[in-house]
């Protein structure tokens, strides 16, 4: 999926609703990570009739079928972003919200190898690194 083809993956059996196309249209037309509020005030302003518990249970769905990656806050808030399929993870602007998404090759070598070393299978992982970004900071 890209972040301009703004469907449901066809696997996933959920119906194309107004709603959750209205969601899904929101999110494809923003690049940073957004909580449920902010995507509902940005579905109000765009006067799609959206209730914020809709926006929250799309969301719910989007993020089960991997349709959007979700990342807590510091603050412990979910916010989601329509991201690349290939596995990756987040740097994240503390001050905007800008993010960026990046490889991790030593990440993934290093979980490899603790989950081998304490028989662990099966194992997932999610990465995001907070700083300040270039533009927050006036650089």
């Amino acid at each position: 999926m890209t972040s301009t083809d703004p469907s449901l993956p066809p696997d996933t059996g959920v119906r194309p609703t107004r709603q959750r196309t209205a969601v899904i249209e929101a999110l494809a037309s923003v690049d940073d990570f957004r909580s449920a509020r902010d995507l509902h005030e940005l579905l109000e302003s765009r006067e799609a009739q959206v209730g914020l518990a809709t926006v929250y249970r799309t969301l719910q769905l989007l993020a089960e079928t991997g349709a959007v990656d979700v990342l807590r806050r510091e603050d412990g808030e979910a916010t989601y972003r329509r991201c690349s399929r290939h596995h990756h993870h987040h740097l994240v602007c503390r001050s905007c919200g800008a993010t960026v998404e990046v490889e991790g090759p030593a990440v993934e070598r290093w979980t490899e190898r603790v989950s081998a070393e304490h028989g662990f299978v099966d194992v997932s992982h999610t990465l995001e690194v907070f700083g300040t970004c270039a533009s927050c900071r006036g650089a």
